[in-house]
């Protein structure tokens, strides 16, 4: 299964075992730096260490039992799995439960094996974080294609011919008629023109979109512009070179570097409204301590994360409230639990009270609010 959407992120957060643990596992499949020998030993390695972990790990025998069936299957489904093009593989295994989830990721993890309650699903956050939804609509005077680009890959969407009117100067003095039939001509290119952009709407409303990008002659791009519903002008992101005759490969690159470009700068601006937002005391709260607290009060409208970056912590095994360092929860008065990475558990959490969650590229001025922070719903 590819990974597609949040979705699949919000139903791997809802599975949780009460008698037995989780195993995650993650391993970049990049054939474009790695061999595929290369790749199986670094997947055997990662489940040798887990094996020698988990031995030393005080649990009961069902659940010790379960967790080796765990790497057992995945182990075979590495040995058996490393013929695509995926750039890397996840894995969530409780064989207590019977449950089992593989994804092929578009972009490679960091190789890790995890044993928890839930699944560790951070680095399918911060892989959507990278991606949307795109159209690339691709126009000139005698035809238009579309796209679809997701993660990296590209697909045809559709196509529109324009066969122009010809004609014969011969017979034509003053040049009258030239001009008349130029005239005529402009004006079929104006009408491909808009049915290329009602045809781009009726996509839209097939594909669901995120983002459109443009690609056409400069001088028609205002006219253009004004054709199109006002739903894709919103979701119009950027201009390609790119024209509907180029190959797919040079269409694609172009449009992947733009996304990158567009998310480098979502990034800038949302840390920049952060930090706007913190200094006028405003919605919003920093810090590992005071985010888990919104978090807890379900107060959090979107949650901002640096990449990668963890901390110890504790949790309410009754009220499943996070904190960095309480022993006692303050709501039920019973005892947390440690958590292994409780940034990771305030993602999960963040998932499950249906908020945002924005990965930022280090190095930020992120980095000096406690690499953590959170726009409010609202303010006590």
């Amino acid at each position: 299964m590819k990974l597609l959407d949040r979705q699949q992120m919000e139903s791997l957060s809802r599975f949780k075992s009460e008698k037995f643990l989780t195993t995650s596992f993650f391993l970049n499949t990049d054939k474009g730096h790695l061999s595929r020998k290369e790749i199986l030993v670094a997947a055997k390695n990662l489940i040798t260490e887990a094996r020698t972990r988990m031995d030393g790990l005080d649990l009961g025998k069902d659940i010790k039992a379960s967790l080796c069936r765990d790497l057992d299957n995945i182990t075979d489904f590495c040995s058996q799995n490393m013929t695509s093009n995926s750039q890397g593989v996840a894995v969530f295994s409780c064989q207590g439960e019977r449950f089992w989830e593989d994804i092929h990721l578009p972009h490679p993890p960091r190789n890790r094996i995890l044993f928890d309650h839930n699944p560790y699903i951070r680095p399918l956050s911060q892989i959507l974080g990278r991606y949307h939804r795109i159209c690339v609509f691709l126009v000139g005077r005698q035809s238009a294609k579309w796209y679809s680009v997701l993660m990296g890959e590209i697909a045809p969407l559709d196509t529109l011919a324009n066969e122009l009117p010809v004609h014969d100067k011969e017979g034509d003095f003053d040049g009258t008629s030239v001009r008349r039939i130029e005239r005529h001509v402009e004006a079929h290119v104006h009408d491909h023109y808009k049915k290329a952009s009602q045809r781009t709407f009726d996509l839209f409303k097939k594909e669901k979109f995120d983002w459109l990008f443009l690609g056409c002659e400069d001088g028609f791009f205002s006219d253009l512009e004004l054709f199109l519903h006002s739903y894709l002008r919103d979701r119009m992101k950027g201009r390609l070179k790119a024209k509907p005759s180029d190959r797919d490969d040079k269409v694609l690159k172009e449009a992947v570097d733009l996304e990158d470009q567009l998310n480098k700068a979502a990034e800038e601006e949302i840390v920049r409204r952060l930090v706007a937002e913190l200094e006028k005391g405003g919605l919003a709260v920093s810090g590992v301590k005071e985010t888990l607290r919104r978090l807890n009060q379900v107060e959090v409208q979107t949650l901002v994360v640096t990449h990668n970056f963890a901390a110890t912590g504790k949790i309410c095994p009754k009220c499943r409230f996070l904190y960095l360092d309480e022993a006692v929860c303050p709501s039920c008065q019973k005892a947390t639990g440690p958590v292994v990475d409780v940034v990771d558990e305030a993602i999960e959490s963040a998932f499950r009270s249906h908020a945002e969650v924005k990965h930022i590229t280090p190095p930020s001025k992120l980095d000096h609010y406690g690499k953590i922070g959170a726009f409010l719903r609202y303010k006590v």
